[in-house]
């Protein structure tokens, strides 16, 4: 039985291949607790399905298998791809940011000190 307190559910939904390829829960940001079930012939398939979104912040690969881990990591349009974590992992001096639709800019160290920064250029000649 699902419990309701505010605006937290503990219901869960669970999406089959009854959903067609190009429906809402497969090509649009979901936040709440969804799983998506897709059936696929082999793991490049199922990460050229992971593309068919106009979103691209982070994914999630669980995988033992070293050459799929590769293949995700050069082959997802995501500017983040965790392996064998959830794709909400994050550190704070790791770069994080937008592709797609996803928001916009990017955060990390890196990103702060170029956008507080005034490059300057100095010529000195003798």
């Amino acid at each position: 039985m699902a419990r309701n307190t505010g605006n937290f559910s503990s219901k869960i939904a669970f999406y089959t291949k009854a959903i067609a390829k190009v429906s809402m829960a497969n090509r649009d940001e979901i936040f709440a607790p969804v799983a998506m079930v897709e059936k696929f012939s082999d793991f490049a398939e199922a990460v050229d399905l992971s593309n068919h979104t106009k979103y691209g912040l982070q994914a999630g690969v669980f995988t033992q298998n070293l050459a799929n881990a590769q293949h995700a990591s050069g082959n997802l349009e995501y500017v983040g791809v965790i392996i064998n974590d959830v794709p909400t992992f994050r550190v704070d001096n790791m770069p994080y940011g937008s592709l797609k639709d996803s928001g916009f800019g990017r955060e990390g160290v890196k990103y702060p000190m170029e956008e507080m920064s005034e490059i300057r250029l100095v010529v000195v000649s003798s």
